[in-house]
């Protein structure tokens, strides 16, 4: 899903931009593409038909934080989160307040929610009451770190959220610790997967320490997930789908994941490419680039009709 963001953030850093502007520039790409159900134009609405989008923005220089929750009918939440960073008081905002704040602050207003989104969407409501089904179908969120020459560091997320949640409701992707973090003397992480689970473990912060006491982005991150995955449950009794990326200030990077989990990693000597990861053995991650069959049929698969 970030593959083309990640593209075009190693061309901005390629000329001379700014870590916060390649995080900036690869959320967009991803949260202007209309096939990614899950981020953006495009993304699955709540129970009730509405569009609500959450998206963060972190800079590791100096730890300012900007986010957002609930914002509806606004084209790049991630530009409106990056934008509140830079305000010492109320960079949080949630609903309608962060929907008027973008509006005042002259951000592009935009029906976000497609009729592909839409259709989607009633035919998800048609089967959960014919069939007594589950509503809960649909998790994702385009996470992203970044390094630039003069060794700053950012971090990113946006979502639309769980497809069919309750009007309201907020997930892990724009609460620090837990959707991202970012320190530019040690490195960042950030999060996909089921917020309510993600946000009992604050993973990313959690990874970020690790690797602060010297471990690997793969050690560090290996050792977080994995651990959380087993206490989570053992404790509660069962554990939500989520995955982890993250890079240190070396440009080194690891990923960890409890389900199959594709990511795009690249920098100024190697050509981006795609990966898939799944959980290993004894808290193991495996990896292995992807192949061209497999994004035949994913490409095949977010963009076929619906009937």
């Amino acid at each position: 899903m970030a593959h083309d963001g990640v593209v075009e953030a190693i061309q901005t850093l390629s000329n001379q931009g700014t870590s916060g502007d390649a995080v900036e520039t690869l959320i967009k790409t991803v949260e202007d593409y209309p096939f990614y159900k899950s981020v953006g134009f495009g993304g699955l609405p709540n129970a009730e038909g509405i569009l609500e989008m959450d998206a963060a923005y972190m800079e590791g220089d100096t730890f300012q934080i900007g986010a957002v929750a609930g914002i509806t009918d606004v084209k790049n939440p991630i530009s409106v989160a990056r934008k509140l960073s830079q305000d010492k008081f109320n960079s949080f905002r949630v609903g309608d307040g962060a929907s008027k704040y973008a509006m005042l602050e002259g951000f592009e207003r935009k029906n976000m929610l497609t009729k592909r989104a839409h259709r989607i969407w009633e035919k998800r409501l048609k089967e959960i009451h014919e069939n007594n089904l589950n509503p809960y179908d649909g998790h994702d969120t385009v996470g992203a770190i970044t390094l630039d020459k003069q060794g700053s560091m950012t971090a990113g997320t946006s979502s639309s959220g769980l497809f069919m949640k309750k009007p309201g409701r907020v997930g892990d992707s724009p609460l620090s610790g837990s959707g991202f973090y970012v320190d530019s003397e040690i490195g960042g992480a950030a999060a996909t997967g089921l917020g309510e689970d993600l946000m009992k473990g604050c993973l990313s912060y959690e990874i970020v320490r690790l690797m602060g006491e010297g471990l690997t982005p793969q050690q560090a991150c290996d050792q977080a997930v994995y651990s959380f995955h087993d206490k989570l449950t053992k404790r509660y009794g069962k554990c939500g789908a989520f995955s982890l990326v993250a890079m240190n200030n070396q440009g080194q990077w690891g990923v960890a994941t409890n389900v199959e989990f594709t990511f795009s990693v690249g920098n100024h000597l190697e050509t981006p490419q795609i990966f898939i990861a799944n959980m290993g053995d004894n808290h193991t991650t495996n990896i292995q680039p992807i192949t061209q069959e497999w994004l035949d049929a994913y490409e095949k698969r977010i963009k076929a009709p619906i009937d």
